[in-house]
């Protein structure tokens, strides 16, 4: 199996999750003297190659931070752009999804999303609901501070009902009642576009991650960079908290 990897690379040392933080569209097209949509669309393309190399690499979760809760702030040309270009998306992939094995999954506050696009996306992940390859991710009006609120809400009904004891609260009921329940926690979140912050996205699920952040502008995101993390990211010493005997 490692022989048909690219050179470097271990597959019993690849990640189990990778979390992208997919920024610098709106970069890439002014630097280009374009306007900020035709940046979101040439980043739809770095989606689908970042997709296909977790896939042939055989990485089993793949989540993708595609808007933020406070991206609804963005001006309404811009949010309506970016719900279109998810629909398209969506409609266009759907075939290769099935085909390739993806099981599509969402996280977020997805009631927000505009009828049409919520109807899309639902339909999508029914139909790749038999995907065994991977599990991507969609992050979609997502915020993890929002998520954490939800889910201390759901914990503290159950202990208002009885259903569940104060002592019983521990990081594994935490982690059942966030939206990500059933996926790993990642060990590898990337963000482009050389900000240095994690904005929100999976703060709890984060806590153990190896995080690169990378200069490059999510459209211009190769494989070849992707290759080039994973082997940065086999490289590192996870101890967890814990001191490695010799």
């Amino acid at each position: 199996m490692d022989s048909i990897l690219p050179e470097g690379l271990v597959a019993e040392a690849l990640p189990t999750h990778v979390a992208f933080i997919m920024d610098g569209n709106g970069r890439w097209a002014k630097k280009r003297v374009m306007n900020r949509v035709t940046g979101h669309e040439k980043g739809a393309r770095s989606v689908r190659q970042v997709l296909e190399t977790a896939t042939q690499l055989g990485i089993p979760y793949l989540t993708l931070y595609a808007f933020s809760t406070e991206n609804w702030q963005r001006p309404k040309k811009e949010v309506d752009a970016l719900m279109g270009l998810l629909t398209r998306f969506l409609k266009n992939e759907k075939a290769n999804l099935v085909k390739n094995g993806v099981r599509l999954h969402a996280i977020g506050e997805l009631d927000r999303l505009p009828k049409d696009v919520k109807k899309t996306l639902l339909a999508t992940m029914e139909e790749t609901r038999e995907g065994d390859r991977i599990t991507l991710t969609l992050a979609l009006s997502y915020g993890s501070r929002s998520e954490m609120v939800e889910a201390i809400r759901a914990i503290s009904e159950k202990v208002a009902s009885g259903e569940v004891s104060p002592s019983a609260i521990d990081e594994a009921l935490v982690s059942q009642s966030l939206q990500t329940r059933g996926i790993p926690d990642p060990d590898l979140v990337v963000r482009t576009s050389g900000e240095m912050r994690l904005s929100n996205f999976l703060l709890w699920q984060s806590a153990y991650s190896e995080i690169f952040f990378t200069d490059t502008l999510w459209p211009d995101f190769s494989e070849e960079e992707f290759y080039s993390i994973l082997r940065e990211f086999q490289g590192r010493e996870r101890r967890f908290g814990k001191v490695l005997e010799p």
